[in-house]
């Protein structure tokens, strides 16, 4: 069947997997840049989203609604960053976009109200999408070469750059300005998509035969071709339940703590740093789990635990306790993204990776609001037991979809 050839042949632990390439060893290492670039590019600008606040003078709910547009942006330009991919290769995207997003760093501290920085955010989030889409569609072709579950991997990186990111924004933030900080960053982001381009610029994406058959196959089999786009979606609604969570952890997970459990600011803060941590080893750890288990298992068990880990970081009575679950829940959530959008990419190409992707996005969008309604109406602690829910259900759809996972591990 072509949608699962095209499946197996990406995340699949293969007896007799292909000699080491060292063109493929540098593709992965610029991948890997980008990735660690988005995420570090990404967790700068979060970090002196109160100093543009200042300068604006925006008020909590006009923030609010100037920070809707780095979402609005990046859900806009998704779909449309599958097609160019299509059209100009997701490599030439890729540079594209990481530049886009360097160089539109650089505009929300110029502004000096609120709908200037919404406006500009819109560029922001629209560069963002876009390198999202790409350069998920540039590993997910490289996965197809590697023969090894190595999108997890990508996603660590990402986590990577995005704490450096942190880390480095808080420590200068009280000696740099927001203006020449993120100026900085841009050139960072500059230069990463110079060096780390250039191997994208001189290595074409990869073709493995086995998917380019399998594609061949299946175009005139319109069926085939409606399940694939099925699948997507369902791939789509799996990255959309552990999305809803980072996005309620960012913003939810140090209130809780503080507010619920009355931890002081520096433990609330560790508690968010536990979940983090937890996240980036899990992606670290994701492509040999993936490999020992197979994706349908390792989605399966993924949201168990983050369902049982969610469950007690909301519930229990104590910081500590509440720590200790954000830690399992960031293993458990940890590579249920990377895996979603790795199989929608092998299964629809740079438009599966687009569809997941603002499916999965949609997720982080509505779970910090979600939490915030549903905490006004029963409490936050009952609240974020939302997380734990959406969670299980990502198992139970990983689990009714299993044969569609099936790489020789049930």
């Amino acid at each position: 069947m072509p949608t699962l050839n095209k499946i197996r042949a990406a995340l699949t632990t293969h007896r007799d997997p292909l000699p080491a390439d060292p063109h493929l060893t540098r593709l992965r290492i610029a991948v890997t840049a980008f990735f660690a670039m988005d995420g570090f590019l990404f967790a700068g600008w979060v970090v002196r989203i109160p100093a543009i606040k200042a300068q604006t003078g925006a008020d909590a709910g006009a923030l609010g609604l100037a920070l809707l547009g780095v979402s609005a942006g990046a859900v806009a330009f998704m779909m449309l960053t599958g097609r160019l991919c299509r059209r100009f290769g997701s490599h030439t995207v890729t540079i594209a976009s990481a530049a886009a997003l360097a160089l539109s760093i650089v505009l929300p501290p110029l502004t000096h109200s609120a709908t200037a920085l919404g406006l500009v955010l819109l560029v922001f989030g629209a560069a963002y999408g876009s390198l999202n889409v790409a350069m998920n569609s540039a590993a997910v072709d490289l996965i197809s070469a590697l023969r090894r579950p190595v999108m997890p991997t990508f996603h660590a990186a990402f986590s990577l750059g995005g704490m450096l990111g942190a880390g480095l924004g808080g420590l200068v933030a009280g000696s740099l300005s927001a203006t020449v900080h993120l100026a900085l960053l841009a050139v960072v982001g500059l230069l990463v998509t110079a060096v780390a381009g250039r191997s994208l610029r001189t290595h074409p994406a990869p073709v493995v035969p086995e998917r380019r058959t399998a594609a061949e196959e299946s175009r005139p089999r319109s069926g085939h071709a409606g399940r694939g786009r099925r699948l997507v979606v369902v791939f789509g609604l799996i990255a959309l339940c552990t999305a809803y969570g980072e996005g309620a952890m960012a913003d939810w997970g140090a209130l809780h703590l503080t507010q619920d459990l009355a931890a002081g600011p520096g433990t609330a803060a560790a508690g968010y740093a536990v979940f983090a941590l937890a996240m980036t080893l899990g992606r670290l750890s994701g492509t040999a789990v993936v490999q020992r288990f197979g994706a349908a298992r390792a989605l399966i068990a993924g949201g168990t635990t983050a369902t049982a880990g969610m469950l007690l970081g909301a519930l229990a009575p104590t910081v500590w306790a509440a720590g200790a679950g954000f830690a399992v829940a960031g293993l458990g959530l940890a590579n249920i993204f990377p895996i979603a959008i790795a199989r929608a990419g092998e299964t629809g190409g740079p438009d599966g990776v687009a569809v997941a992707s603002t499916v999965g996005y949609g997720g982080m969008l509505l779970g910090p609001p979600a939490i915030g309604f549903l905490a006004e109406a029963a409490g936050l602690p009952l609240a974020l037991t939302t997380v734990a829910l959406l969670a299980a259900v990502a198992a139970v759809i990983a689990y009714a979809t299993r044969g569609a996972h099936h790489t020789g591990r049930r």
